[in-house]
């Protein structure tokens, strides 16, 4: 073969290597790392732990978030199958105001159980609400209704 019928042959060659290296993947973008991880995976540093959550007596509901979880979360995981009066003493005794709170029945009124609790403490205009029930532990903090109540519907009268 002649040179100047290689070099008609590999033209197509070299068009379809250089359209194709155009569809390659890029590289990924390099990432920034915060400087507070940077300065903890630094060797002779140690990383500040996260502090321990606590009740705020005089804090908002939001404050008061993180202590409601790990209190809730703590009842759960000793005592998964915990009914409302379980919830409510758990609660009182992490420091909320009993009457303040608000709890679901626990059976139905065909006395059945139920697939899930809902709770909540009312804290100034705002409510920490808790549910716990067959999909796990959620919580939320929400404006508390035009009522002032914090759930809506068939409540428990919290009378012990």
């Amino acid at each position: 073969m002649s040179a100047r019928g290689r070099i008609l042959l590999a033209a197509p060659l070299l068009v379809l290597a250089v359209t194709l290296a155009g569809c390659s993947p890029a590289a990924p973008a390099p990432t920034a790392v915060p400087a507070s991880a940077s300065a903890s995976a630094s060797p002779g540093r140690t990383a500040t732990p996260a502090p321990t959550p606590s009740y705020r007596p005089d804090g908002t509901a939001q404050a008061n978030k993180a202590w409601f979880d790990a209190v809730n979360t703590k009842l759960f995981a000793a005592n998964g199958g915990a009914n409302g009066r379980a919830i409510i003493d758990s609660l009182v005794s992490a420091g909320f105001d009993k009457a303040a709170m608000q709890v679901t029945p626990d059976k139905t009124s065909i006395n059945g159980g139920v697939d899930s609790i809902l709770f909540s403490v009312k804290i100034g205009d705002s409510c920490l609400l808790g549910q716990h029930g067959g999909g796990g532990y959620s919580s939320a903090v929400e404006k508390a209704l035009s009522s002032g109540l914090c759930l809506i519907g068939k409540t428990r009268t919290i009378d012990w």
